[in-house]
């Protein structure tokens, strides 16, 4: 039955763009402009990989490997047990065995971070190293740490107020649920006396 064998190509459908995209997506697991932006990012890092090791490629190898090591050997175990502590801190009312997500650990979290980012990357400047550098800054040495101080208290504070806003609003739709899980039983319960 059917169409005869020289004529059952002929009315397969080509391919859209759509279905080759859905295909796409299904092997690599992200669309296609996903992978043109890695590609990108990749060939943006090797450009300037080749540039900074132009200058003093023994110097930028010992600076990678140290970073490398600093960063396994001592930051890493210290913010871990650091964000050990503030999820322990932050979540000691959870139950053990439960699932309940901490809410607050991302909020300490995010700020820490860009702190610290900062913190590496100014650090000459926010421990009053100057140097040379105030030529190049214009600014006087003793400004940076309390500019530093003041980005980091301001990032903490954002987190805190979008915390709060969070909180309040997880507040309404937690008790905007329990409303809708009461309607829903008060709906179910004449049906049941009506059954009996």
């Amino acid at each position: 039955m059917g169409h005869p064998p020289h004529l059952r190509g002929a009315f397969v459908k080509p391919p859209t763009a759509d279905s080759v995209t859905t295909s796409f997506r299904h092997r690599y697991g992200a669309s296609p402009l996903h992978l043109i932006l890695v590609l990108a990012s990749f060939a943006l890092a090797c450009y300037a990989g080749l540039r900074l090791l132009r200058g003093d490629a023994l110097g930028v190898a010992v600076w990678f490997v140290g970073a490398a090591l600093l960063h396994d050997l001592v930051l890493l175990p210290l913010y871990a047990v650091t964000d050990l502590g503030v999820q322990r801190l932050l979540g000691h009312g959870a139950r053990e065995g439960t699932a309940k997500p901490l809410i607050g650990v991302n909020h300490v979290r995010v700020p820490a971070f860009v702190s610290g980012v900062l913190l590496l990357v100014y650090w000459p400047l926010v421990l009053g190293r100057v140097g040379h550098f105030t030529i190049t800054t214009g600014l006087p040495a003793d400004v940076f740490l309390g500019r530093w101080l003041l980005i980091t208290a301001c990032l903490f504070a954002a987190s805190a107020a979008v915390l709060a806003v969070n909180l309040r609003n997880g507040g309404r739709d937690a008790s905007k649920a329990r409303a809708r899980a009461r309607a829903r039983r008060a709906a179910r319960a004449p049906r049941r006396r009506n059954d009996h």
